[in-house]
């Protein structure tokens, strides 16, 4: 299969495509503990047999048993396509609306091997991320877009397309779920039966949703969130010589090392697998290389001695940084690092999201494989030593916070020492999480990861849209603004400036800017002038991190500055998906499960194709404003102060939008 039309053409069975082994030169996900007996077995076969006509099923059955009891998983790789997997221009995929095609370029964008982490398994980041769940799916899925009119919606069940159905124009051309099963069927048992069998899978946030960029896609939030922790924790708005330390350099965690360096501040991020160092060290995403905590330590303070600014790739387990650093300071008494944080994937912690020290990569693979329990106890071992040497070190001063990735979730569920103090609400933890101590005010004034994708392909289209987010974001700021949002169009108005220099993108040409609703709107609107006038040379996609303002209810991490009780319900996440689907979207996703996993989280997403039209900008004005100012108002209506003063100027700015705000209750009268 070499072009883009036999791509199209459908799921090849006549004859079948010669059977595929895994490339090994390329890393793969960990061997998943399908917990099926025998009989589930061959239902998860005969499952994966329904896309194929019954005179395959003979040669199929017996590589799909294999498969599954190789891997934990039916991929089928068989039918993997050979053509080079990447966002190709929007204008070279056969299709009969260039809407569906723009859909295209984001797919292949996920499963391109300098974006997703594991891409022969169809995962994008975070150890199970999926796509999809089987190549079959994908296949598929190529097919009804390439065949899509705009009067049908393509309708996805966790991975499968369910298939075309007739629609309107102005309804979305997919409409995707994941992980939508019954609540109390919801635990991490129930999935990993679930994906086994192929009836379900687990989306991440922007995998699922088919808009992830890479790790540009994080590292603008991460860069917000090194700033103004140095301002809050250090009270330094100058972090050189300063040493963050973290973990986890894989599709999302990747950022961080392009965080800290433009921070300005010394990062030190450990990663188990060489594969993923090299690969952000090679992308140049990491400065240096390092597999010696003895050295690592000399060379950190030779950098914060020169007042360096570097990103230091550890090539080993984190847990042993931080002891190292502990005992460091119990011999010498120096502080050698004074942020920290974590971003490996705890949401799933014993498939392959943490791995123990005292193994190797390999060594956990196979420890995961042939023994999950006590890979479990290995992993439950490894926490409770990092957080006792976290704990040291935050005694002596240094400011430590939860990524959102339930690394402290999962860390007390073992029972580390990380529980908070009187505590009425149950959401807090010994260390903050960055959205409940730094970029939940942000959120709260309807600040988030607005993202836009230039499906042309071309850089210079990029390098267009960025001169003119830059342009807006400037007039915006000369119009007048209250300070605590003057700073954050500051802070935005640097990035853009400097993100062309900075080399951020990896894949499709693509940017990350965190805005506001009047931002997000007048970009949009912008963007879309210059596709009709001819300054951009093809389609944009508008889209969003699910990890925004409305897009996630997370009482772990999004909301877990919402402070009423209401922090366990999803209803923002839900009207968010619904309201995005009739006021314009492209496509439209709601998943169960992303950022601190399976269960703990309901949050949905969108794409948006701009084509230079009339109807696209409608779309996007009536489309955008909702999808800011929903989750603004439910966080007004928890007493947010910041959220409260959003949702008034949105509310003065469109007389149409009425909130209903919350009253100040006297404490003394009850």
């Amino acid at each position: 299969m070499s072009t883009l039309d036999e791509l199209c053409s459908n799921l090849p069975v006549d004859p079948l495509p010669p059977t595929r082994k895994r490339n090994p030169a390329i890393p793969h996900a960990p061997v998943r503990n399908h917990r099926l007996n025998p009989t589930e077995q061959k239902l998860a076969v005969r499952n994966a047999l329904r896309y194929f006509p019954p005179a395959t099923h003979v040669e199929l059955a017996a590589e799909f048993a294999d498969e599954l009891r190789e891997y934990g998983h039916i991929y089928m790789y068989r039918f993997m396509p050979t053509i080079a997997m990447k966002a190709y221009p929007i204008s070279e995929y056969p299709s009969r609306t260039k809407t569906a095609a723009a859909i295209m370029h984001m797919i292949m964008n996920n499963l391109d091997p300098r974006v997703a982490q594991f891409p022969e398994e169809l995962v994008t980041y975070g150890g199970n991320g999926q796509v999809f769940s089987n190549w079959a799916q994908f296949r598929l899925v190529m097919h009804y877009l390439a065949d899509m009119t705009d009067e049908q919606t393509l309708v996805m069940y966790s991975g499968h397309p369910l298939g075309l159905f007739p629609s309107t124009r102005h309804g979305p051309r997919v409409v995707i779920t994941n992980g939508m099963v019954i609540p109390n069927y919801s635990s991490r048992d129930h999935y990993d039966k679930m994906f086994a069998l192929g009836v379900t899978m687990y989306g991440q946030m922007t995998a699922g949703s088919y808009v992830y960029i890479g790790p540009q896609g994080i590292v603008h939030g991460t860069t917000l969130t090194v700033l103004n922790a140095g301002r809050k924790y250090l009270g330094l708005n100058d972090l050189s010589g300063k040493v963050f330390l973290t973990s986890g350099l894989g599709g999302m965690s990747g950022a961080q090392a392009k965080a800290a360096t433009i921070s300005g501040c010394i990062g030190i991020i450990a990663e188990v697998s060489y594969d993923a160092l090299k690969k952000r060290y090679d992308q140049g995403w990491v400065l240096e290389m390092i597999d010696d905590v003895d050295r690592l330590v000399e060379r950190v303070k030779t950098a914060r001695l020169n007042k360096e600014v570097t990103s230091i790739g550890f090539h080993g387990n984190v847990v042993l940084v931080w002891e190292r650093l502990a005992e460091e300071y119990e011999k010498t008494g120096e502080l050698l690092v004074e942020l920290g944080s974590d971003q490996t994937s705890c949401h799933d912690p014993y498939s392959g999201g943490y791995y123990p020290v005292g193994l190797s990569y390999q060594e956990s693979q196979d420890l995961l494989a042939s023994d999950p329990q006590l890979f479990r106890q290995r992993v439950q071992d490894s926490l409770r030593r990092q957080i006792k040497a976290i704990n040291s070190l935050a005694e002596r001063g240094m400011f430590f916070w939860d990524y959102g990735n339930a690394f402290l979730l999962e860390a007390q569920r073992c029972g580390a020492d990380v529980s908070a103090r009187d505590d009425p609400t149950g959401l807090k933890f010994r260390y903050p999480s960055y959205v409940q101590d730094i970029m939940g005010d942000i959120f709260s004034l309807g600040f988030g990861p607005f993202r836009w994708i230039c499906t042309s392909g071309l850089q210079q289209d990029l390098e267009v849209t960025d001169r003119i987010a830059q342009e807006v974001l400037e007039s915006i700021v000369r119009e007048g603004l209250p300070d605590n949002i003057a700073v954050q169009y500051e802070d935005n108005i640097k990035w853009i400036k400097e993100a062309g220099k900075n080399r951020l993108v990896v894949g499709s040409q693509a940017r990350i800017l965190y805005a506001d609703q009047r931002a997000r709107v007048t970009i949009a609107l912008a963007f879309n002038r210059a596709i009709r006038e001819g300054k951009v040379s093809d389609y944009i996609v508008l889209s969003r991190d699910h990890h925004d303002v409305s897009g996630t209810d997370s009482p772990f991490r999004e909301t877990s500055n919402i402070y009423d009780g209401s922090a366990f319900t999803a209803d923002m996440a839900v009207q968010n998906c619904i309201g995005d689907s009739f006021r314009g979207a492209t496509w439209v996703s709601l998943h169960n499960g992303g950022g601190v996993g399976w269960g703990e989280v309901m949050n949905g997403g969108f794409g948006l194709v701009l084509d230079g039209s009339d109807e696209a900008h409608q779309r996007a004005e009536n489309m955008l404003n909702w999808d800011v100012s929903n989750g603004v108002a439910r966080r007004s209506w928890s007493g947010n102060a910041n959220a409260i003063q959003a949702i008034q100027r949105a509310m003065a700015a469109d007389p149409r939008l009425k909130v209903t705000l919350p009253n100040p209750v006297d404490e003394t009268a009850f």
